[in-house]
């Protein structure tokens, strides 16, 4: 442990794992933000807080098992000449979620709600189910992003020390994103959509078309910067911003 530290291939590693789980984890803080927007505004940082310390600890109890991590990669089962590993079947089922999760919120928020579905809402918004759904997506993102782990470091201290920092600033980060999705509905929408990429990426990967997380990363990240533009418009549009004319 004591050499690691004057170890430059592991500073190396420890950077650039840091990195690649902070960017992993976008996934899962936007996935956050969208579920604990139907919470109360104390509920819902609890809700926040509980999802990012189970991730954390998720991350870390599977980097204790990585014989048991590295066999989920081990196929299964074979179908149409495909074979399917457990690593396949999470991606398929938490992509699988991810679909029915974004586009019943699309809905929901298109054609609005009759009095049953706000009924309905209200027990999904309980904060049992909404820490549930916290969990199973952490589960899900976990698995992929300690494979990403054992693929790029080889000591479990620098594996752990960058997971430890990734969801500590992920917890920093999920503060202001909720509450920037939260009071901008056209940004919620695009977070849904965002979820709705994210899915159809984890279903891609499930059944062995890896898509480059590069590609998708970008267009998020250019859907997010048109959607800020917009936002300055609007603001500069908005009547409460423009001044009174003068009178002679």
């Amino acid at each position: 442990m004591i050499e690691l530290l004057s170890d430059p291939n592991a500073w190396i590693a420890f950077g650039t794992l840091t990195v690649m789980e902070i960017v992993l984890g976008i996934d899962n803080i936007i996935f956050i933000s969208i579920v604990v927007s139907r919470l109360p505004a104390d509920r819902a940082k609890r809700a926040r807080q509980i999802g990012l310390a189970l991730a954390l600890i998720f991350r870390i109890a599977l980097l204790s098992v990585l014989a048991w991590m590295i066999a989920l990669k081990t196929p299964v089962f074979t179908l149409a000449g495909q074979g399917f590993s457990w690593r396949d079947i999470i991606l398929l089922v938490g992509g699988l979620f991810l679909l029915y999760k974004a586009t019943s919120e699309i809905h929901e928020q298109i054609e609005g709600e009759t009095h049953e579905e706000a009924a309905g809402r209200k027990a999904v918004g309980a904060f049992g189910f909404v820490i549930g759904q916290i969990i199973l997506i952490d589960m899900i993102f976990s698995v992929d992003s300690i494979i990403t782990a054992i693929g790029m470091a080889e000591d479990i201290e620098v594996m752990v020390a960058a997971v430890v920092v990734a969801v500590a600033v992920m917890y920093v980060a999920s503060g202001p994103i909720s509450e920037f999705v939260h009071r901008h509905p056209t940004v919620k929408m695009l977070a849904l959509s965002f979820l709705l990429l994210i899915g159809v990426s984890l279903i891609a990967d499930g059944i062995g078309f890896h898509i480059p997380r590069g590609y998708i990363y970008f267009a998020m990240a250019f859907s997010t910067m048109v959607e800020v533009f917009n936002i300055f418009v609007r603001r500069r549009r908005s009547p409460a911003t423009q001044k009174p004319p003068v009178e002679l």
